[in-house]
Protein backbone atom coordinates (compact mmCIF):
# COMPACT_ATOMS: atom_id res chain seq x y z
CA UNK A 1 0.00 0.00 0.00
CA UNK A 2 1.33 3.73 -1.23
CA UNK A 3 2.06 6.21 1.62
CA UNK A 4 -0.86 8.22 0.39
CA UNK A 5 -3.31 5.21 0.42
CA UNK A 6 -2.57 4.66 3.81
CA UNK A 7 -2.76 8.30 4.97
CA UNK A 8 -6.40 8.45 3.15
CA UNK A 9 -7.65 5.09 4.74
CA UNK A 10 -6.39 6.96 8.65
CA UNK A 11 -8.07 10.55 7.11
CA UNK A 12 -11.70 9.41 5.63
CA UNK A 13 -12.48 7.61 8.88
CA UNK A 14 -11.80 10.64 10.65
CA UNK A 15 -13.91 12.82 9.00
CA UNK A 16 -16.91 10.50 9.86
CA UNK A 17 -15.74 10.18 13.54
CA UNK A 18 -16.02 14.07 13.82
CA UNK A 19 -19.19 14.92 12.45
CA UNK A 20 -21.15 11.52 13.34
CA UNK A 21 -23.09 12.01 10.00
CA UNK A 22 -22.86 8.49 9.64
CA UNK A 23 -24.46 6.90 12.66
CA UNK A 24 -27.33 8.76 11.95
CA UNK A 25 -28.17 7.94 8.52
CA UNK A 26 -27.77 4.52 9.21
CA UNK A 27 -30.48 4.73 12.00
CA UNK A 28 -32.74 6.62 9.37
CA UNK A 29 -31.96 3.69 6.61
CA UNK A 30 -32.57 1.38 9.38
CA UNK A 31 -35.86 2.80 10.27
CA UNK A 32 -37.59 3.24 6.93
CA UNK A 33 -36.78 -0.47 6.19
CA UNK A 34 -39.33 -1.49 9.40
CA UNK A 35 -41.44 1.42 8.84
CA UNK A 36 -42.06 2.64 5.47
CA UNK A 37 -41.70 6.18 3.89
CA UNK A 38 -42.48 8.91 6.36
CA UNK A 39 -44.36 11.31 4.54
CA UNK A 40 -47.49 9.06 3.68
CA UNK A 41 -48.20 8.54 7.48
CA UNK A 42 -48.07 11.63 8.27
CA UNK A 43 -51.17 12.72 6.31
CA UNK A 44 -52.50 9.26 7.09
CA UNK A 45 -56.01 9.96 9.37
CA UNK A 46 -56.18 8.86 12.91
CA UNK A 47 -57.72 6.29 13.82
CA UNK A 48 -60.17 7.58 16.77
CA UNK A 49 -63.80 7.55 16.95
CA UNK A 50 -64.08 10.59 16.03
CA UNK A 51 -62.41 10.01 12.51
CA UNK A 52 -61.14 13.42 12.70
CA UNK A 53 -57.44 14.16 11.74
CA UNK A 54 -55.20 15.53 14.86
CA UNK A 55 -53.47 18.43 14.06
CA UNK A 56 -50.96 20.97 15.63
CA UNK A 57 -50.14 24.99 14.25
CA UNK A 58 -46.81 25.46 12.85
CA UNK A 59 -46.24 29.17 11.43
CA UNK A 60 -49.13 29.58 8.36
CA UNK A 61 -50.62 26.38 8.62
CA UNK A 62 -52.15 23.31 10.37
CA UNK A 63 -50.44 20.01 9.84
CA UNK A 64 -52.01 16.52 10.32
CA UNK A 65 -49.91 14.39 13.06
CA UNK A 66 -49.12 10.81 12.91
CA UNK A 67 -51.16 8.32 14.75
CA UNK A 68 -50.01 6.93 18.54
CA UNK A 69 -48.20 3.43 17.72
CA UNK A 70 -50.30 0.36 17.75
CA UNK A 71 -48.01 -1.76 19.21
CA UNK A 72 -45.97 -0.81 22.41
CA UNK A 73 -42.39 0.54 21.44
CA UNK A 74 -39.46 -1.31 23.65
CA UNK A 75 -37.50 1.69 24.86
CA UNK A 76 -34.27 2.35 23.43
CA UNK A 77 -35.47 1.06 20.13
CA UNK A 78 -33.99 4.24 17.62
CA UNK A 79 -37.05 3.45 15.14
CA UNK A 80 -39.97 3.89 17.32
CA UNK A 81 -38.04 6.40 19.42
CA UNK A 82 -37.31 8.41 16.25
CA UNK A 83 -40.46 7.64 14.50
CA UNK A 84 -41.65 11.15 13.46
CA UNK A 85 -38.40 12.03 12.06
CA UNK A 86 -35.00 13.35 13.16
CA UNK A 87 -34.77 16.88 14.06
CA UNK A 88 -31.50 16.83 12.28
CA UNK A 89 -28.17 15.63 11.36
CA UNK A 90 -25.18 17.57 10.18
CA UNK A 91 -25.18 18.39 6.83
CA UNK A 92 -22.30 16.51 4.82
CA UNK A 93 -21.43 17.70 1.70
CA UNK A 94 -18.89 16.40 -1.03
CA UNK A 95 -17.77 18.48 -3.97
CA UNK A 96 -15.09 17.95 -6.49
CA UNK A 97 -12.11 19.62 -4.79
CA UNK A 98 -13.44 19.33 -0.99
CA UNK A 99 -15.64 18.09 2.12
CA UNK A 100 -18.10 20.44 4.15
CA UNK A 101 -20.28 19.84 7.07
CA UNK A 102 -22.60 22.92 7.60
CA UNK A 103 -23.52 24.55 10.93
CA UNK A 104 -27.32 25.35 10.33
CA UNK A 105 -28.09 27.03 13.35
CA UNK A 106 -25.14 29.98 12.53
CA UNK A 107 -25.20 29.56 8.42
CA UNK A 108 -21.61 28.98 8.27
CA UNK A 109 -19.45 25.80 7.82
CA UNK A 110 -18.70 23.36 10.43
CA UNK A 111 -15.35 23.01 8.69
CA UNK A 112 -14.09 22.27 5.77
CA UNK A 113 -11.62 19.27 4.27
CA UNK A 114 -9.50 19.31 1.07
CA UNK A 115 -6.79 17.70 0.09
CA UNK A 116 -4.32 19.26 -2.15
CA UNK A 117 -1.22 18.40 -4.56
CA UNK A 118 0.76 20.67 -6.45
CA UNK A 119 -2.01 19.38 -9.48
CA UNK A 120 -4.48 20.89 -7.87
CA UNK A 121 -3.27 24.50 -7.76
CA UNK A 122 -1.80 24.83 -11.03
CA UNK A 123 -4.56 25.56 -14.18
CA UNK A 124 -6.42 27.43 -16.54
CA UNK A 125 -9.68 28.06 -14.70
CA UNK A 126 -10.91 31.45 -14.24
CA UNK A 127 -12.28 33.24 -11.08
CA UNK A 128 -14.07 35.79 -13.46
CA UNK A 129 -16.29 32.92 -14.53
CA UNK A 130 -17.61 32.07 -11.02
CA UNK A 131 -20.23 33.83 -9.20
CA UNK A 132 -21.51 33.50 -5.35
CA UNK A 133 -24.38 31.57 -4.84
CA UNK A 134 -26.86 30.21 -2.49
CA UNK A 135 -26.83 26.05 -1.77
CA UNK A 136 -30.57 24.70 -2.83
CA UNK A 137 -29.49 21.08 -1.32
CA UNK A 138 -29.32 23.31 1.99
CA UNK A 139 -33.18 23.75 3.30
CA UNK A 140 -34.30 27.49 2.87
CA UNK A 141 -34.80 28.33 6.92
CA UNK A 142 -30.89 27.47 6.96
CA UNK A 143 -29.21 28.84 3.98
CA UNK A 144 -27.23 32.11 3.67
CA UNK A 145 -27.89 34.11 0.77
CA UNK A 146 -26.19 36.79 -1.04
CA UNK A 147 -28.49 39.48 0.52
CA UNK A 148 -27.01 38.51 4.10
CA UNK A 149 -23.51 39.92 3.26
CA UNK A 150 -24.99 43.04 1.18
CA UNK A 151 -23.86 46.31 3.13
CA UNK A 152 -22.70 43.78 6.19
CA UNK A 153 -19.39 45.42 5.63
CA UNK A 154 -18.20 42.10 5.37
CA UNK A 155 -16.57 40.22 2.81
CA UNK A 156 -17.35 36.63 1.69
CA UNK A 157 -14.43 34.72 2.83
CA UNK A 158 -13.56 31.37 1.45
CA UNK A 159 -12.89 28.30 3.86
CA UNK A 160 -11.77 26.05 0.92
CA UNK A 161 -9.85 28.66 -1.45
CA UNK A 162 -10.26 29.25 -5.01
CA UNK A 163 -7.24 29.24 -6.05
CA UNK A 164 -6.61 25.96 -4.11
CA UNK A 165 -8.51 24.19 -7.24
CA UNK A 166 -7.20 26.01 -10.36
CA UNK A 167 -6.97 22.55 -11.75
CA UNK A 168 -10.98 22.22 -12.57
CA UNK A 169 -13.32 24.97 -13.64
CA UNK A 170 -15.86 23.08 -12.03
CA UNK A 171 -13.91 22.44 -8.77
CA UNK A 172 -13.03 26.31 -8.51
CA UNK A 173 -16.63 27.54 -8.99
CA UNK A 174 -18.20 24.67 -6.60
CA UNK A 175 -15.84 26.79 -4.08
CA UNK A 176 -18.08 29.41 -4.54
CA UNK A 177 -20.90 27.79 -3.25
CA UNK A 178 -22.49 29.97 0.09
CA UNK A 179 -21.57 26.75 2.31
CA UNK A 180 -18.26 27.29 1.99
CA UNK A 181 -18.52 30.89 2.87
CA UNK A 182 -18.22 32.66 6.28
CA UNK A 183 -18.23 36.73 7.26
CA UNK A 184 -14.31 38.05 6.83
CA UNK A 185 -13.27 41.20 7.95
CA UNK A 186 -12.00 42.56 4.15
CA UNK A 187 -9.17 44.48 4.46
CA UNK A 188 -6.56 43.46 7.05
CA UNK A 189 -7.84 39.90 7.23
CA UNK A 190 -9.16 38.13 3.92
CA UNK A 191 -7.70 40.51 1.90
CA UNK A 192 -4.37 40.19 3.36
CA UNK A 193 -3.72 38.18 6.75
CA UNK A 194 -6.03 35.50 5.91
CA UNK A 195 -4.94 35.36 1.98
CA UNK A 196 -0.99 34.67 2.96
CA UNK A 197 -1.93 31.30 4.90
CA UNK A 198 -3.98 30.20 2.25
CA UNK A 199 -0.88 31.26 -0.48
CA UNK A 200 1.46 29.50 2.38
CA UNK A 201 -0.79 26.20 2.51
CA UNK A 202 -0.69 26.19 -1.55
CA UNK A 203 3.10 27.12 -1.28
CA UNK A 204 3.54 23.87 0.47
CA UNK A 205 2.41 21.55 -2.08
CA UNK A 206 6.13 22.34 -3.88
CA UNK A 207 7.71 20.55 -0.48
CA UNK A 208 5.01 18.10 0.31
CA UNK A 209 3.53 15.18 -1.95
CA UNK A 210 -0.01 15.66 -0.21
CA UNK A 211 -1.32 18.22 2.22
CA UNK A 212 -4.51 17.62 3.60
CA UNK A 213 -6.11 21.24 5.53
CA UNK A 214 -9.17 21.25 7.98
CA UNK A 215 -10.57 24.91 8.36
CA UNK A 216 -13.22 26.26 10.42
CA UNK A 217 -14.94 29.21 12.30
CA UNK A 218 -14.12 29.72 15.74
CA UNK A 219 -16.72 31.55 18.34
CA UNK A 220 -14.49 32.38 20.89
CA UNK A 221 -15.16 33.35 24.94
CA UNK A 222 -13.60 37.06 26.11
CA UNK A 223 -13.47 38.10 29.42
CA UNK A 224 -14.98 41.19 29.72
CA UNK A 225 -15.14 43.90 32.48
CA UNK A 226 -17.01 42.22 34.86
CA UNK A 227 -14.31 39.58 34.96
CA UNK A 228 -16.75 37.12 33.37
CA UNK A 229 -16.10 35.28 30.28
CA UNK A 230 -18.59 35.76 27.47
CA UNK A 231 -19.07 34.33 23.74
CA UNK A 232 -20.68 36.89 21.71
CA UNK A 233 -20.44 37.80 18.16
CA UNK A 234 -22.61 39.68 15.46
CA UNK A 235 -25.17 38.20 13.09
CA UNK A 236 -25.65 39.62 9.67
CA UNK A 237 -28.85 39.53 7.32
CA UNK A 238 -32.58 38.59 7.47
CA UNK A 239 -30.92 34.88 8.10
CA UNK A 240 -28.51 36.00 10.76
CA UNK A 241 -25.56 34.88 9.55
CA UNK A 242 -22.94 34.51 11.84
CA UNK A 243 -19.65 36.19 12.20
CA UNK A 244 -17.34 34.44 13.45
CA UNK A 245 -14.90 35.45 15.95
CA UNK A 246 -11.61 33.50 15.06
CA UNK A 247 -10.73 31.04 12.06
CA UNK A 248 -8.68 28.14 11.93
CA UNK A 249 -6.89 25.86 9.55
CA UNK A 250 -4.69 22.95 10.77
CA UNK A 251 -2.78 21.50 7.75
CA UNK A 252 -1.20 17.37 7.68
CA UNK A 253 2.14 17.33 5.07
CA UNK A 254 3.31 14.39 3.93
CA UNK A 255 6.28 13.47 1.96
CA UNK A 256 6.97 11.10 -1.07
CA UNK A 257 8.87 8.76 2.18
CA UNK A 258 5.50 8.83 4.40
CA UNK A 259 7.02 11.78 6.85
CA UNK A 260 4.05 13.59 8.13
CA UNK A 261 4.41 17.19 9.65
CA UNK A 262 1.07 19.29 11.58
CA UNK A 263 1.01 22.75 11.75
CA UNK A 264 -1.61 24.58 13.43
CA UNK A 265 -3.31 27.94 13.22
CA UNK A 266 -5.80 30.60 14.83
CA UNK A 267 -6.25 33.69 13.03
CA UNK A 268 -9.12 36.63 14.90
CA UNK A 269 -11.50 37.58 12.35
CA UNK A 270 -9.77 41.51 12.29
CA UNK A 271 -7.57 43.83 10.65
CA UNK A 272 -4.47 41.95 10.97
CA UNK A 273 -0.84 44.25 10.09
CA UNK A 274 0.85 42.70 7.46
CA UNK A 275 4.18 42.99 9.25
CA UNK A 276 2.98 40.20 11.67
CA UNK A 277 4.76 36.76 10.50
CA UNK A 278 2.54 33.69 10.55
CA UNK A 279 4.27 31.78 12.62
CA UNK A 280 2.87 34.39 15.56
CA UNK A 281 -0.62 32.32 14.62
CA UNK A 282 0.79 28.85 15.73
CA UNK A 283 -1.13 27.18 18.36
CA UNK A 284 -1.43 23.60 19.95
CA UNK A 285 -4.01 21.38 17.60
CA UNK A 286 -5.72 20.81 20.82
CA UNK A 287 -6.76 24.07 21.50
CA UNK A 288 -8.37 24.20 18.56
CA UNK A 289 -9.93 21.09 19.29
CA UNK A 290 -11.49 22.19 22.44
CA UNK A 291 -12.76 25.02 20.99
CA UNK A 292 -14.63 23.79 17.95
CA UNK A 293 -15.58 20.61 19.55
CA UNK A 294 -13.65 18.78 16.54
CA UNK A 295 -10.61 15.70 16.45
CA UNK A 296 -8.52 16.77 13.86
CA UNK A 297 -6.52 14.01 12.68
CA UNK A 298 -6.97 12.08 15.51
CA UNK A 299 -6.45 8.71 13.08
CA UNK A 300 -3.06 9.81 13.59
CA UNK A 301 -1.21 9.44 16.70
CA UNK A 302 0.42 12.38 17.62
CA UNK A 303 4.00 10.60 17.58
CA UNK A 304 3.94 9.62 14.19
CA UNK A 305 4.33 13.35 13.48
CA UNK A 306 7.78 14.13 12.32
CA UNK A 307 7.24 17.64 13.33
CA UNK A 308 4.31 19.64 15.01
CA UNK A 309 3.99 23.32 14.39
CA UNK A 310 7.89 22.96 13.68
CA UNK A 311 8.80 20.87 16.80
CA UNK A 312 9.27 16.93 17.56
CA UNK A 313 5.82 16.30 19.03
Amino acid sequence: MSSFSALKSRLLPAITTVTSVGVGVWLGVQYERKTGPFLPSVFAKTSTQSDEVDTRMVPGRLVPVPPSPTTQASPGKAGHIMRYGFPGLTDLKSHEGYVVSYDRRNRNPHWVFEHLTSAHVRGDSDRQQCDFREDETIHPFFRATNQDFKGSGYDRGHLAAAANHRHSQTAMGDTFYLSNISPQVGEGFNRDAWNRLEMYVRGLTKQFSNVYVCTGPLYLPRREIDGKLYVKYEVIGLNQVAVPTHFFKVIACETNKGELILESYVMPNAKIDNSVPLKNFLVPVESVERASGLLLFDRIPRNAFKAINGRQP
